[in-house]
């Protein structure tokens, strides 16, 4: 019987968490960014991400295109990653810190040398708040390349414009 009520119990406060979690209102943000990937060498990094959030946790895909540098021997990186984001609910004096984790499918090119695979990341940022729904969001992020990838790990900072809506 205290077994069956205890079950009912915690079955009701699950109720509870998914209809609270349902009713609060989701957020959004895009954001282009220009930065630089500073392995083997630094070169230009570009992209854009788009990604929701509910509370504490979010998601987001992100599509980066990063340079060659023959002379340097290091190779264009371009990079389609899925991200789980842990970020803080509100922003604390305008700044909102966020930690992520992700994978996806990554392209490197160094002169006729290709090479396609997975590619998993983690890192973190901060988003600034500047103007109304318009942040300044820097990043880093450390790439680990699977499948022979010529340079691993890879790492990459940012800066770029976030559109909150």
């Amino acid at each position: 019987m205290m077994r069956r009520m205890r079950l009912r119990s915690v079955c009701a406060l699950l109720t509870l968490v998914v209809l609270l979690a349902a009713a609060t209102r989701a957020h959004a943000d895009a954001t282009l960014f220009i930065g630089a990937t500073t392995a083997p060498a630094n070169r230009t990094a570009k992209g854009f991400a788009i990604g929701a959030g509910l509370l504490v946790l979010g998601f987001e895909f992100e599509y980066s295109d990063t340079t060659d540098d023959i002379t340097a021997a290091a190779p264009s990186l371009k990079t389609g990653t899925g991200n789980l984001l842990l970020q803080s609910p509100v922003s604390f004096a305008g700044f909102q810190p966020y930690f992520e984790i992700g994978g996806g499918v990554y392209h490197e090119e160094l002169g006729s040398i290709g090479n396609t695979g997975f590619v998993g990341n983690t890192g973190g940022g901060l988003k600034i708040s500047l103007i109304g729904p318009i942040r300044l969001r820097v990043d880093y992020r450390a790439f680990t390349l699977k499948n022979g990838a010529l340079t691993t790990p890879t790492h990459r900072v940012y800066a770029g414009l976030n559109l909150k809506f």
